[in-house]
């Protein structure tokens, strides 16, 4: 039992039992089941004790933690877990990380943490660099893509409706000048979610007609612009998560130019830019007014850390800065809360700065092509079975097929293929048909691994399709 001003370094230490639960779990990450079954009600019980009226010692709660929760821990991290869009850790990403909680610094405002304000700035400057960006765009660190998506689109309400005379941070939106929002028919749902905590409405966004692979058409955009007076913002999208497919940005931009604000949704996508082979896809991103992307996706740091990105600082910092008399200022130095919708918040820049400086350029390149060389792999494996076709253009990591051309073999094939264990994939719909969407986002996963899953799905189909035609 810990007593009351009892130190956690009395008796066995916690961070070392947390080191070795962790080595441990990291170890067998490759051996373990992607995603092993698991009695829910089992798993909830393991974990619901009485609060207790005293506590336990701080190396047998993470002891009985780990023993607990590890029968519902999926295996994320792993390199055959290809479901979402989720990149692993690497290695400098997890112990900085382990740093952040372990100095526990608050990097609202430079008098909390100068380190962590300084910390930000640099990595501020090498994701610019890294993503071919505007040098004198302003970055926020956000939690997640939806945080990043609802920063970049605040800033956005903010500048096209003070060029059009209204103060929304100042009046809010009742009686304001209406905003024209467009989005491609593919957008991300989160998104529409920006739009709704912003006071814009989710169903406010005029839907502009997609192609084959989900990219918005520009000549769809500019029709559907010709009938809109006033505020206008275009929400644009670089990496769709069922196709991987990237608008094109630049035709887009030349239809936005003097008219309308453009955001970039690249959650995942906008990470091509720093590779020489997939960087022209991306040819116009620069000329947008905000992008939105994870870390945790193809960078591959712990989860909490994504970016905001913003050609226009001073609608970024005034749609999004705090101040009161108690808030001291340091001059030009940097205070985060004027990037995010947070005061108490983690150091998260830290694990993206240790994975630049771990990687550098050429290794977030290779990291990059590395996957999307995984992916056409996949798509060369699956696609020799002439039972299962593949649906779209490989053009990143993205990878849809459809097995016998039948909804019901190929969700049973995912479902056989998760109950295997031997990878993890996930389902989607896609123009109105079944699914399997293959994502390689972990620095991880090598060639034997996509070869190893790529035999476990085909002989889940084969499985799939007998009983069928049983």
């Amino acid at each position: 039992m810990c007593k009351p001003g009892e130190m956690p370094g009395q008796g066995p230490d916690p961070l070392d039992r947390a080191r070795e639960h962790a080595r441990s779990f990291l170890a067998e990450v490759d051996r373990r089941p992607v995603a092993p079954p698991v009695d829910a009600q089992a798993l909830y019980d393991a974990l619901s004790h009485p609060l207790a009226d005293e506590g336990l010692a701080p190396a047998t709660v993470i002891d009985e933690l780990v023993r607990a929760a590890d029968p519902g821990l999926t295996a994320t991290v792993g390199p055959r877990y290809f479901g979402f869009v989720v990149g692993g850790s690497l290695p400098a990403a997890l112990a900085a990380d382990w740093l952040v909680s372990a100095w526990d610094q608050n990097a609202a405002f430079y008098v909390l943490s100068p380190a962590a304000a300084a910390i930000e700035e640099v990595t501020a400057r090498w994701l610019l660099e890294l993503l071919h960006l505007p040098a004198d765009a302003s970055v926020g660190f956000t939690p997640g893509a939806q945080g990043a998506i609802t920063t970049a689109l605040a800033a956005a309400r903010q500048h096209v409706l003070a060029k059009a005379g209204w103060d929304v941070e100042r009046d809010g939106l009742i009686g304001a000048p209406p905003v024209s929002i467009f989005a491609g028919a593919d957008a991300h749902a989160t998104v529409f979610r920006a739009l709704r905590l912003l006071g814009l409405g989710s169903d406010s966004a005029v839907r502009i007609e997609a192609d084959g692979e989900g990219r918005m058409r520009p000549d769809a955009l500019r029709e559907a612009m010709t009938s809109a007076v006033g505020p206008a913002i275009v929400c644009a999208q670089a990496g769709n998560v069922n196709t991987g497919a990237i608008d094109p940005l630049a035709e887009i931009a030349d239809v936005c130019d003097g008219r309308a604000w453009l955001h970039v949704d690249g959650a995942f996508g906008l990470w091509a830019a720093a590779a020489p082979p997939t960087r022209p896809l991306l040819a116009g991103a620069e000329r947008a007014d905000s992008w939105a992307l994870d870390a945790h996706k193809w960078l591959n740091t712990p989860y909490d850390g994504a970016i905001a990105i913003v050609a226009h600082p001073e609608a970024h910092v005034t749609a999004m800065s705090l101040a009161a008399s108690y808030l001291a200022t340091y001059g030009t130095q940097r205070d985060a809360s004027n990037f995010v919708a947070e005061s108490s918040r983690r150091a998260r820049a830290i694990p993206i700065y240790a994975a630049l400086r771990s990687l550098g350029r050429r290794g977030v390149a290779d990291l990059v092509e590395r996957t999307c060389a995984h992916a056409r792999r996949f798509a060369e494996l699956l696609g020799a079975d002439p039972a299962i076709e593949v649906l779209n253009d490989v053009v990143l990591n993205q990878v849809l097929v459809r097995v016998a051309d039948d909804d019901e073999a190929t969700r049973a094939t995912i479902a056989e293929v998760q109950r295997d264990g031997t990878c993890w994939i996930g389902g989607t719909v896609w123009q109105g048909r079944a699914a399997i969407r293959i994502s390689v986002s972990n620095w991880a996963t090598g060639p034997s691994d996509v070869e190893r899953s790529a035999a476990a799905i085909l002989a889940a189909a084969g499985k799939a399709m007998a009983h069928r035609s049983g």
